[in-house]
C-alpha cells in the first residue's frame, strides 16, 4: 500500500464518521482513528527517508552507549542536551512522526492540496533525519574526546555542577557567551569548549541592538576552543565579535560531506532599532525575517519568487573561511567516511588538519585529544569580585566605549600597572584607612 491509498482509507474513514474534521473521538472509532492515521505517517517516513531510518536507530545506539560511558566517569553528573535530539533519540520513528502531524490535519481538512501536503511532508522528514544525525555525530566526537580526557584524569572545571550541556539555548539570555565546558587536562592546563557559540545575545534597546548586531552575521562553526578558562568570548569591538579561537573543530558525518553546497549570507547592511525589529515582527516571520535574512520578496501580484543575498559555496571552501574569518591557532576537520586525497590535500595545503575516516572508533580521535592538550593553557587568571559603587562605574564605561565590562576592569588594571608608584601610594593609603 502507498501513503495515498493509506491517506484515502483515512480520508473516507473521517468522511463517515467526522465530517466537521473536528478529530475528536472516542472507544472504538478512536482506535480505528489512530491506525489509519499512524499507517500514513509510517508510509510516508518510508517513502521518504527508506534504509536512513534504519542507520539513524544504529547511530542512535552508539550515542546512547557514549552518553552512558560519559556519565560512568566520577566527574559527570547528567548529560543535557536540546528537547530536538532528546525527542529523536527516544524513538526517531516517533520523532519523525510528530514532524508530519499539522501537515496532516492541514490536507485532511482541504487547507493544503495532497501535492503541497507530499512535498511539506517529505521535506520536513528528510530535514529532521538529516540534521538530528548532524547533531548525534557532531556530539558523539566531542563526548569522546571528553571521555578521553576525563578517564585520562582530567577534571571538569565549568560548570561547577558537573551537568554537561550540549545545547545552547537561553544561555546567552545573560548578555554575554559562557563556554558549555572548561575541562582541566592533567598536566596541561585548561581548555573551554563553545558549541555553535557566536549567536546574539540578549539585548533591550536600540543601543544595545546596534552594539551586538554583528552576532547575527557571525559565522557559527561546530566548536570553538579556547586556551584557559575563558568565562566570556564576546568582544562586540572587533570583528568578528567574538574572542579569537585557539582552536575551531568541525566535524562532517556526511560520506560525501565535500560535494554539498550550502548558502552564506552576507553582512546586513544596516542594523535595525528596535522599533523596526517589532514592526517587522509583527508583519510576519516571512515577511519580517526575510529582510532580516537578507532575502526579497516581489510584490504582491508579481511571481512568488525569493532573490537572495547570498553565496552559494561548497563545505570545503566554507570551512577555509572558518579559518580565515576567525584565524584560529588550529583548524580541524573531523570526519566519519574517507575524504579523497585530493580534498585531503587542498584543506591541508590551506593549514587545517584533517582527522579522517573516524567513523564511531574512538580510538581515532586521540589526535583530536593530542591538539586539545597543545591548546590547554596553564591557568594564569585572577579572580576578583567587583561589587557596588565601583561595578557601577565600570558597567558604565563598558557601556560608553562598547565593550564587555571584564575588557575595562582589564584596561584599569593595567594602567594601574603602568603607574606602579601612584598605586603604591594609593594601596598605602587604603592600609591605614
Amino acid at each position: 500500500m502507498s501513503w495515498r491509498d493509506a491517506l484515502s482509507d483515512l480520508r473516507s474513514f473521517l468522511d463517515e464518521h467526522d465530517k466537521e474534521r473536528t478529530f475528536r473521538f472516542s472507544g472504538e472509532l478512536q482506535r480505528r482513528y489512530s491506525e489509519l492515521e499512524d499507517r500514513v505517517k509510517e508510509l510516508i517516513i518510508h517513502e521518504a527517508v527508506g534504509s536512513a531510518l534504519g542507520e539513524a536507530y544504529r547511530w542512535v545506539r552508539v550515542f546512547k552507549e557514549e552518553l552512558e560511558a560519559v556519565k560512568k566517569c566520577a566527574e559527570v553528573r547528567e548529560v543535557l542536551m536540546t528537547r530536538e535530539l532528546k525527542s529523536f533519540i527516544a524513538s526517531p520513528r516517533d520523532h519523525l512522526k510528530k514532524k508530519i502531524m499539522f501537515y496532516l490535519h492541514d490536507v485532511l481538512r482541504d487547507v493544503i492540496s495532497v501535492d503541497t501536503f507530499e512535498e511539506k511532508a517529505f521535506a520536513a522528514v528528510k530535514t529532521s533525519l538529516r540534521t538530528n544525525m548532524r547533531t548525534i555525530y557532531q556530539d558523539w566526537v566531542l563526548l569522546s574526546a571528553v571521555e578521553q580526557i576525563l578517564s585520562g584524569g582530567g577534571a571538569i572545571v565549568y560548570p561547577e555542577s558537573k551537568v554537561l550541556s550540549l545545547e545552547r539555548s537561553g544561555a546567552q539570555r545573560i548578555g554575554w557567551i559562557p563556554p558549555n565546558m572548561v575541562l582541566r587536562l592533567p598536566g596541561k592546563g585548561y581548555i573551554s569548549v563553545f558549541i555553535e557559540a557566536p549567536r546574539p545575545i540578549g539585548w533591550g534597546d536600540t543601543k544595545d541592538l546596534r552594539r551586538i548586531w554583528k552576532l547575527y552575521t557571525a559565522l557559527r562553526p561546530d566548536m570553538m576552543v579556547y586556551s584557559g578558562i575563558v568565562m566570556n568570548i564576546l568582544d562586540p569591538s572587533s570583528d568578528p565579535p567574538v574572542k579569537r579561537p585557539d582552536l575551531i573543530i568541525e566535524v562532517k558525518e556526511l560520506a560525501d560531506w565535500y560535494e554539498r553546497m550550502r548558502e552564506v549570507r552576507g553582512p546586513f547592511a544596516q542594523p535595525l532599532t528596535v522599533e523596526r525589529w517589532r514592526s517587522m515582527w509583527i508583519e510576519g516571520l516571512w515577511e519580517g525575517l526575510a529582510g532580516i535574512l537578507g532575502v526579497k520578496r516581489r510584490k504582491r501580484g508579481e511571481e512568488a519568487e525569493e532573490e537572495k543575498k547570498v553565496k552559494r559555496l561548497r563545505d570545503v571552501e566554507i570551512v577555509k573561511l572558518y579559518k580565515a574569518f576567525y584565524k584560529p591557532r588550529y583548524m580541524v576537520v573531523v570526519t566519519r567516511r574517507r575524504t579523497p586525497s585530493k580534498v585531503r590535500r587542498e584543506l591541508e595545503d590551506d593549514g587545517i588538519i584533517v582527522i579522517d575516516k573516524v567513523g564511531f572508533r574512538k580510538e581515532r580521535l586521540s589526535g583530536l585529544v593530542r591538539i586539545l592538550e597543545e591548546v590547554a593553557g596553564r591557568e594564569r587568571e585572577l579572580r576578583v569580585s567587583i561589587a557596588g559603587e565601583l561595578y557601577d562605574e565600570i558597567r558604565r564605561l563598558a557601556e560608553r566605549y562598547g565593550v564587555a565590562e571584564e575588557e575595562v576592569a582589564s584596561a584599569l588594571i593595567r594602567l594601574g600597572l603602568s603607574h606602579s608608584s601612584e598605586l603604591g601610594r594609593v594601596l598605602q593609603e587604603a592600609r591605614r584607612g
